[in-house]
């Protein structure tokens, strides 16, 4: 049997123009699209790449949350940041967040689509 799919969005432009969906739910596993530090409501950005972080994970909650899952379900994590200066940084972000959690990672350094962005996440969570 065929488990149901569900496409959840933020409302983001970013999303409609580029056709994506903020997450993908496909049975027991959440597919959450890169998260920039854009706070969504004010479409504002944060300056520093820890507040981009920080607000990355604002966003991935509440995707999370609204498909019926947690940070605790984040089995795989892929960052993209620009700079490696940032590491620094963003360490105590990232324990913060998924410390206890520890999920494969991978962390890429690469440019980003707009030049403000200094870093994205991407998770994988499984509910089990």
């Amino acid at each position: 049997m065929r488990s149901k799919r569900v496409q959840l969005t933020t409302g983001s432009d970013l999303e409609a123009d580029f056709a994506y969906s903020r997450a993908v739910v496909a049975g027991d596993w959440c597919f959450v699209s890169g998260v920039t530090g854009y706070d969504y409501a004010t479409m504002t950005m944060p300056d520093t790449a820890a507040d981009q972080a920080e607000q990355c994970f604002v966003t991935v909650g509440a995707v999370l949350a609204d498909a019926g899952f947690a940070i605790a379900d984040i089995v795989r994590v892929q960052y993209t940041i620009t700079e490696t200066d940032f590491l620094k940084t963003l360490k105590p972000v990232l324990q913060r967040h998924l410390g206890a959690v520890r999920p494969a990672a991978t962390m890429v350094v690469a440019g980003l689509i707009r030049p403000e962005m200094q870093i994205e996440i991407e998770v994988t969570a499984f509910r089990g």
